[in-house]
């Protein structure tokens, strides 16, 4: 996901930037992303080779500009970026990247900014960068991204066929640098009314304004019948669909509206007019270049911006900034509101209050009767779900688990949450069954990160659990890898079909290749003496692979044979057969071959990219354990690679020695 070739990827050489605005030096992650952009903070006076910083044209920046003015160097205007944080800077967020502009601030139109001239100058004709901002364009409106993202997108629209009328802070530097004012703002609404005659107009009220922070240009006494305020946490692109016409200022809403398909009429000069996407009653004359969407997209999001990877503590690209905050947004849609929980073991409560908790901690409540009355979201572990958990959301481990088992209670890094019901039971559909089929077809850049994971998967060797181990020597010819479960598991109670013990699995495959190599490899937990599943193979198997590494056992073998594990879908991703007896989530998709009963609702061919974007980057949620954030997988899949990853804590260590000498009493601590 990182281009390196990106000029946001390195950084320039140092200068020293002397600042006179305290928020420079209280903003770690602004001083982080100066530093790596080459400019060094400083106090005092600066030198002739020196630099001076001011926040864009913030009431503190005359102080910046009178120093350098007096001492002859050079200003340089730092902004957030366009897309920023969960809530806007007043609220304490940090942001996720900079414009750092050499000229005038990206929204001041009196001369041109850096961003001006990229807009005006550079080629914009690569394949390659328009086809990536094409497919960041399609990202960011697919996760529902804003420059403040903490909305609920499920919020729905007005009735569509209103005009959007967009309000901004009173006195805010992008409206003044336009020469806006109130006048100009009531100027806007009469247009918007004059040239709309009978349509509803939805005045969209600025998230700082909504929160209490500062003032708008519109308040209720410019409503009436016909024209409504609307501050509620509604998306931007539920707004953008619903609506025949957008009217702003200068907004950065005015910027997503191009992208969402508008062309959006402008009252102020704001970067994104003059290119031929918008239609302005004040032009920009020196602006005659006419641009598409892609390369507007282009210069402003991916050329001039330095974006932040807070997991590397590196600049990076916009993919890479997309979906760190994607990962961030969802955790907040999903948490805010505060979960009570069901059947979630003592030892699991903790890990859970850091993935689900961030934002409102969790209450715990084996109760369901009283859970339901908290008035929260509801999560029960799936594996305990009953009759009494009905409108519950099921909650598992993910596929990328751990380094160590989940029964040496060794927590989790990623977690699957299902409103619909749980991937491995087939009698109902599940949210990643809906997933899967959503991803029949990809966009070019789905592909390409779906590519890039497996890739990665498959160099760090890595598995659900990542246990490690030897691999015995195999002969040559055709190799059959059965793979053993925990019988008592709900995977197999609810999917396993007519095979349901590992005895009759190795059987069944063993009588399908009597003259191939068959390994058997029992389940880590069984091996462990944790669960149930264990038997003597050796007379069925010609190898028992036990504590093989599985991820060296599946680049060594033909054909994979399963009840419904996910090793099955992680021989997938390795070009492995997989014959499955039972009906596993992967099963069904054209993917595998099928001895089990898959229900008949999977009948669509989808290609195992398309399987692992759903099942990887889609479904679940992942937990950085190094700066204990919501984070994209592949985070994940680099602290695994790289071993960077806490294990368990002394109490689960002792905890798990007890489990192993009361293993018949398992369903104490799962």
């Amino acid at each position: 996901m990182t281009h390196h070739s990106d000029p946001a990827a390195g950084p320039e050489k140092a200068r020293r930037l002397y600042v006179y605005n305290g928020g420079f030096l209280t903003q770690s992650r602004v001083r982080r992303i100066l530093q790596l952009s080459g400019y060094r903070i400083s106090l005092g006076r600066p030198g002739p080779d020196d630099l001076v910083g001011v926040w864009g044209n913030a009431p503190t920046a005359h102080r910046g500009e009178a120093v350098a003015e007096k001492r002859d160097v050079p200003v340089v205007r730092i902004e957030d970026a366009l897309l920023r944080s969960l809530f806007p800077g007043r609220a304490g967020g940090p942001p996720l990247g900079l414009m750092i502009d050499h000229k005038r601030s990206h929204f001041d139109p009196s001369a041109p900014s850096d961003l001006e001239t990229i807009l005006s100058t550079h080629p914009l004709d690569d394949t390659a960068l328009l086809n990536r901002a094409r497919g960041a364009m399609a990202r960011i409106i697919e996760a529902q991204l804003s420059k403040y993202s903490a909305f609920d997108p499920s919020i729905p629209a007005p009735a569509p066929g209103y005009v959007l009328v967009i309000d901004q802070t009173r006195g805010d530097a992008a409206v003044t640098a336009s020469g806006g004012d109130r006048n100009r703002f009531l100027e806007m609404l009469f247009v918007a009314q004059e040239e709309h005659p009978g349509a509803r107009i939805l005045i969209k009220t600025h998230p700082e304004t909504a929160q209490g922070y500062r003032q708008g240009y519109f308040d209720a006494a410019d409503t009436n019948d016909r024209i409504s305020l609307i501050d509620t946490a509604i998306s931007p692109w539920t707004l953008m669909e619903g609506a025949i016409a957008v009217y702003t200022v200068s907004s950065g809403l005015g910027f997503e509206a191009i992208l969402a398909g508008h062309k959006p009429r402008t009252f102020g000069q704001p970067f994104y007019a003059g290119w031929g996407l918008t239609q302005d009653e004040f032009p920009v004359q020196r602006r005659q270049r006419t641009l598409t969407r892609a390369q507007l997209f282009a210069g402003a999001m991916m050329l001039y911006p330095k974006w932040y990877d807070p997991f590397r503590d590196q600049l990076c690209t916009l993919e890479t900034a997309i979906e760190t905050f994607a990962a961030d947004t969802r955790a907040w849609r999903d948490d805010h509101a505060g979960w009570v929980a069901s059947g979630m073991r003592m030892w699991k409560r903790r890990p859970l209050q850091q993935v689900f908790g961030r934002h409102t901690p969790m209450q715990f409540d084996d109760n369901p009767a009283t859970a339901r009355v908290t008035g929260r979201p509801w999560m029960v572990w799936a594996g305990k779900a009953d009759v009494g958990h009905d409108g519950a959301v099921r909650v598992e481990d993910g596929f990328l688990r751990s380094k160590g088992l989940g029964a040496a209670l060794v927590p989790p890094l990623s977690l699957v949450t299902d409103d619909l019901g749980i991937y491995y039971d087939p009698r109902r559909p599940s949210r990643l069954e809906k997933m899967i089929q959503m991803r029949r077809t990809l966009r070019p850049d789905q592909t390409q990160r779906a590519e890039a994971l497996v890739a990665a998967l498959t160099r760090g060797a890595l598995s659900k659990y990542n246990l490690g181990g030897s691999v015995p020597t195999l002969p040559d010819g055709p190799r059959v890898l059965v793979v053993g479960q925990v019988e008592d598991d709900a995977s197999i109670r609810t999917g396993a079909g007519t095979i349901k013990t590992n005895r009759d699995l190795l059987v069944a495959a063993r009588a399908a290749h009597p003259d191939a190599t068959v390994i058997y490899k029992p389940h880590p937990d069984v091996e462990a003496g944790l669960r149930t599943g264990a038997f003597d193979a050796s007379d069925l198997a010609d190898v028992v692979a036990d504590t093989a590494d599985i991820s060296a056992l599946l680049e060594q073998v033909d054909t994979l044979w399963t009840m419904t594990s996910l090793t099955g879908f992680e021989a997938l991703l390795r070009g492995v057969d997989v014959v499955t007896t039972g009906a596993p989530f992967y099963a069904g998709w054209g993917l595998t071959r099928d001895l089990g009963l898959v229900p008949p609702r999977r009948r669509e061919d989808i290609s195992h990219l398309g399987l692992v974007h759903a099942t990887l980057i889609d479904y679940p949620r992942y937990f950085d354990p190094v700066t204990r954030l919501p984070c994209p997988v592949e985070v994940v899949v680099e602290r695994l690679a790289g071993g960077n990853v806490p294990g368990p804590s002394a109490a689960n260590r002792v905890l798990s020695k007890l489990q192993g000498l009361f293993a018949s009493r398992a369903h104490l601590w799962r």
